[in-house]
């Protein structure tokens, strides 16, 4: 069975497409194919055209874009002078991971899946397009799609006589193997982000090593008043070394509270044969070149510094978690509950356990204490994920802020069915930092091209925490003595004039100075709710004539629920049609010509 060979390369920008990738890695074990699991970044592209075989999973970033890791590979696919037949020889399946209530609903996938179509590869079965929204999760989708998918490959690379496939209820064998090195001292307390982020960090979400480092926080203000529902902090860090402009990223990696991790080691800790040692030093182990260790864990660290900063205790399991933790409970009770939650008839059950009130894994191990004591320590790297790294708009100029970096953080805290509220861990983690406390970082471009012509009118649309990028963007105009209220324009909404009205000082003095226009949005100063959208709509006529005789350029940022739509409505119906005297069909050519020259974009995050 040599010629059994098959590759699973994925893009993901929050860990799910992986995720799904590793299980198809998983499964094809099952069917001994061989072969490893990559992120498409991390694949020699030029090897494409010898491969054969290749599962691709994908989800859709932003406003349709491609997760980051896999930037490099789409550039590539799209070089014009690839033979259209380049790719004949490779048999191919796309799964799409994505949100149907964006506009652009997978859009990732079913453009990779068109573009291998068009360079010659023989498509293996139709694009899988999963959806979050589904009443069961994505899981609705990649289950039919999956089962389809070994079918065929069944029927194409069928097993020798006498073969079976292996059946999936067996255990299937860690990735790794865990050496412990030493178990004798605290001074084993390796932190992982002096070590190894900072000099390991992710290839694929840095474009230059020397970019990652450990800033501190300077001040961490809340600018949202006391009584406001919500925290929203302005972090100000101290910043020597990132170089960056106007739209750039910055990306966050967190780690777990002590809370969390007291909580992980009194859990698993139950059962004393298992002797996890808090300062037990340890080495993770490569098993077969199929599944290579990470860069990160190519050292050794101590058990306690990769359960703070390596795995990720807050984030909702997933199925194949259930099942994996199956495996190791004692308890008849706890099997009989897992294994129905894995089973096709408990989905709606495990929706309603975890997913529905947004449990988190270490909460899961706390109700299955019996299997959570039972782990054996390899079996943790294959249970717990990596800690994802976050990306937040820098909110500063450093020409207006030397030797500093701003960031515009709202906290995530909200209550469901369960007694405690669901906490973002990254939010919560910055906004708990004190003064002199350090984040590991690291800068990237972010999606935003501002115009370079100093006399193009801008016009921004920021309600939020949305209003980051365009803080950073009007302090260089402010600083480069660029700024003018006839070329800046702001479109900025909140809640309350008083409760959530962020940086308003910085905003009414550039106002009183001439250098800003802003139409403000206070969605509950009144009996009737007022949005970005219904305020752009009054200043309809201004718009229409930025664009029309100024060739102004539109920015949109903030979140992805209606607010895009919304806004975008406006732009069509009432700027473009009301104002501009344009049919319907010609105002969405208008605003998709808009789009095609960069001067609508939008940057939005769920």
């Amino acid at each position: 069975m040599e010629s059994r060979k098959l590759k699973i390369l994925y893009g993901s920008q929050t860990g799910t497409s992986q995720e799904v990738a590793e299980r198809f890695w998983r499964d094809s074990k099952r069917y001994y194919f061989q072969g490893p699991v990559l992120a498409l970044d991390d694949y020699p592209v030029t090897q494409l055209i010898f491969e054969t075989l290749i599962i691709f999973v994908c989800s859709t970033t932003g406003d349709g874009k491609e997760p980051d890791n896999m930037k490099k590979f789409w550039k590539f696919l799209l070089r014009k002078n690839l033979p259209l037949d380049s790719l004949k020889g490779l048999r191919f399946a796309v799964l799409g991971l994505g949100d149907s209530s964006y506009t652009k609903f997978n859009y990732a996938a079913k453009k990779l899946y068109r573009r291998l179509l068009q360079l010659g590869g023989v498509a293996l079965l139709d694009v899988g397009l999963a959806d979050d929204q589904h009443d069961l999760g994505p899981d609705a989708v990649i289950d039919k799609w999956s089962e389809q998918l070994w079918k065929t490959l069944g029927e194409i690379f069928p097993l020798p006589n006498g073969t079976e496939p292996l059946s999936e209820n067996n255990l299937f064998s860690a990735r790794w193997t865990i050496k412990i090195l030493n178990t004798e001292s605290e001074n084993n307390d390796i932190e992982v982000s002096d070590i190894i982020w900072i000099q390991n960090c992710e290839k694929h979400t840095v474009s230059l090593e020397e970019n990652t480092c450990l800033l501190t926080v300077k001040k961490n203000i809340r600018t949202t008043a006391e009584s406001h529902f919500q925290d929203v902090r302005l972090l100000q860090f101290s910043n020597s070394k990132l170089i960056y402009e106007p739209g750039d990223v910055l990306y966050v990696r967190p780690q777990n509270s002590e809370s969390s991790v007291t909580m992980f080691f009194d859990i698993v800790s139950e059962n004393p044969k298992a002797k996890l040692n808090p300062y037990s030093l340890i080495s993770v182990c490569e098993t077969s070149s199929d599944a290579p260790v990470p860069e990160v864990l190519q050292r050794s660290l101590t058990l306690k510094a990769c359960v703070k900063q390596y795995w990720d205790l807050n984030m909702v399991p997933h199925r194949y978690f259930f099942k994996l933790l199956s495996h190791f409970t004692t308890n008849e009770l706890e099997k009989e509950k897992l294994e129905e939650f894995v089973s096709v008839e408990g989905q709606q059950e495990l929706f309603n356990y975890c997913n529905r009130p947004r449990r988190t894994i270490l909460e899961v191990l706390a109700d299955f204490p019996n299997a959570a004591a039972n782990i054996p320590l390899n079996y943790l790297f294959e249970l717990l994920r990596p800690i994802k790294p976050r990306a937040f708009s820098i909110a500063s100029s450093p020409k207006k802020h030397e030797g500093e970096l701003h960031l515009l953080v709202a906290v995530v805290k909200y209550k469901t069915k369960l007694f405690l509220p669901r906490l973002g861990l990254c939010s919560n983690w910055l906004a708990s930092l004190n003064e002199h406390c350090s984040a590991p970082v690291w800068v990237k471009k972010g999606t935003f091209r501002f115009p370079s012509a100093l006399d193009t009118p801008v016009i921004m649309v920021g309600p939020g925490t949305g209003v980051a990028p365009f803080r950073s963007f009007i302090q260089e105009k402010v600083a480069l003595n660029q700024a003018r209220a006839d070329l800046l324009y702001l479109f900025f909404g909140c809640r309350n004039h008083d409760g959530d009205f962020h940086c308003r000082d910085e905003w009414l003095t550039l106002q009183e100075n001439e250098k800003l226009t802003m139409f403000c949005a206070f969605s509950r100063d009144q009996e009737n709710k007022v949005y970005v959208q219904h305020i752009m709509k009054e200043q309809a006529a201004l718009l229409w004539s930025l664009f029309s005789s100024q060739q102004a350029s539109f920015y949109l940022a903030g979140r992805s629920d209606n607010m895009p739509a919304a806004v975008k409505d406006v732009l069509i119906n009432d700027v473009a049609c009301s104002c501009g005297q344009l049919s319907s069909e010609e105002a969405s050519q208008w605003l998709a010509r808009l789009e095609a020259c960069g001067r609508y974009q939008v940057e939005t995050w769920s």
